[in-house]
């Protein structure tokens, strides 16, 4: 496929690393050849020669590029007690995301405890909601065939995806075979779109978190919701917010915006990769964990907002423009980044006090979308809206989620027994004041037969949750004249509870 050109002056030669411009294609990292010699570990002998490395806790070989000195541990008892939050979060999910959303956010920011992240990432895009209301269809993507045109691709970039990470080291190890599967099944369920390299490592992370059914759904939801455009055939979404996070740099940094403009450096020689793989082969992996983590709460505004801030550190005083004089000594710079700028704690404090908006980048969105139209005509590439976050996500599918609110395992019908119960359900005690009216109409020839309970007290007695539409519901004031319902009724409700977190526990991918 031809390479794409820009229209807005001469370009600096593309760094290494970075999208040459095909959608087929990512240029191998300055890595490649080392990795090329590791990933080509294949038979269960050689893996087994692997397992003797060390392996640091996110699992990169240590040493390895990918690997990470030294790390700010978080202590044992506030994790601990992140994970409680966490699970009470996930367990009532609907409710957090309707009253609590600002506190879901700031529990974000913080971070999301590593033993619970891959099945908040999947609550917080949608993925989730996505699977359920899908059921068995990955399942049929994977046993179709698919198309050889993508598949010859896809095949080649599998050992260049994190060849230092203990999941994608061998080739054809369980890594490298649900990366196939999860690529391929992408190319089915959206073949106008096909495959575009810059999916792959998107869902390369997603599989270091979560089985690959579930990553098939979150991948989805990214290229749908959060990105929609990005791995299209012209990359015209991608040119498009290059534009905007120029423009937003000039508000930002203005110096660095001068100094590229001087230089006339097009935006996608240095943002194409970051925004496309959500900067998942730039930063430590520390750092693009609570960059992801913002990033499913929050939106695109997060990718923006560390764009600017690395643009800001790395070109915005004239000291660091001293060793900028040319286009390949800028771009020198922003590929070599000072790891200080890209530390975790400094860079996510950086994104969260920048203030950028959805509105700034919506606004500024509609002023790239006309200015491209004016000098280059309508968009080829019809892309849905994008969705701002999690938020917006829930907001824009609404919609049943049974498996996400607690609901009864075992349903009784009216009639029934409850159970450890013999025989029938008895019917509830008759009150004094009936028990007088039943003798004064029958002492008056008015009655042969005592009273029958009404229908909705048996079904009480009996534990139904679902009463009789014709029936009106219990008034607050008569709860008490059967205190004997109330116990059953707590079983059930404790029951449900359990039942759900049993259910969600299967979810967690540790």
């Amino acid at each position: 496929m031809a390479k794409s050109r820009g229209e807005n002056g001469p370009r600096a030669p593309a760094a290494e690393g970075s999208l040459s411009g095909t959608r087929e294609s990512l240029a191998p990292g300055p890595d490649a050849a080392a990795a090329d010699e590791l990933s080509s570990l294949g038979s269960d002998s050689e893996a087994n020669g692997f397992a003797e490395r060390r392996i640091d806790k996110f699992g990169f070989i240590v040493g390895s590029q990918g690997a990470e000195g030294a790390l700010e541990e978080v202590p044992l008892e506030v994790l601990r007690q992140r994970e409680s939050k966490w699970l009470d979060m996930l367990n009532n999910w609907d409710k957090w995301m309707a009253k609590k959303h600002k506190k879901i956010r700031l529990r974000c920011q913080k971070g999301i405890p590593p033993s619970l992240r891959g099945r908040a990432w999947q609550y917080l895009s949608g993925g989730k909601v996505k699977l359920q209301q899908n059921p068995g269809k990955f399942d049929e993507l994977d046993m179709s065939p698919g198309d050889p045109k993508w598949l010859d691709v896809i095949e080649r970039d599998l050992h260049r995806q994190f060849p230092f990470h203990e999941m994608f080291v061998s080739r054809g190890g369980h890594g490298q075979q649900d990366l196939f599967r999860v690529l391929k099944a992408y190319t089915l369920y959206r073949p106008e779109e096909g495959y575009c390299q810059a999916q792959a490592p998107i869902a390369a992370v997603l599989l270091m978190h979560m089985p690959a059914e579930q990553a098939f759904w979150c991948l989805v939801q990214i290229c749908e919701k959060y990105l929609p455009g990005y791995y299209s055939e012209k990359l015209e979404a991608i040119q498009l917010d290059g534009e905007i996070l120029f423009s937003l740099l000039q508000k930002v940094s203005p110096v660095a915006h001068k100094h590229l403009s001087r230089q006339k450096i097009d935006p996608l020689l240095y943002m194409t990769e970051w925004f496309m793989c959500a900067f998942a082969r730039t930063l430590p992996w520390s750092s693009v964990l609570r960059v992801w983590d913002m990033f499913f709460c929050e939106g695109v505004k997060i990718i923006f907002r560390v764009g600017l801030v690395l643009l800001k550190h790395a070109l915005g005083s004239p000291d660091k423009l001293k060793a900028c004089q040319g286009q390949y000594e800028t771009i020198e710079q922003l590929r070599s980044l000072s790891p200080k700028i890209m530390q975790e704690a400094f860079l996510v404090q950086e994104v969260v006090e920048l203030p950028v908006t959805e509105r700034q980048i919506e606004r500024e969105h509609l002023i790239q979308l006309r200015r491209w139209q004016e000098t280059r005509g309508e968009l080829q590439c019809c892309s849905p809206p994008r969705l701002h976050g999690a938020k917006a996500i829930l907001e824009a599918e609404p919609g049943p989620r049974p498996t996400l609110q607690p609901s009864p395992s075992i349903r009784l019908p009216p009639d029934a027994p409850l159970p450890g119960s013999k025989g029938k359900p008895k019917p509830p005690k008759q009150s004094q004041k009936e028990k007088e009216q039943w003798k004064q109409a029958k002492a008056s020839g008015q009655l042969d037969k005592p009273p029958v309970p009404s229908q909705a007290k048996v079904a009480a007695a009996a534990g139904d949750a679902c009463p009789p539409q014709d029936v009106p519901p219990k008034d607050p004031a008569h709860q008490d004249s059967a205190p004997q319902d109330s116990a059953p009724q707590d079983s059930a409700h404790h029951h449900s509870q359990e039942s759900l977190t049993s259910q969600e526990s299967e979810d967690t991918y540790l």
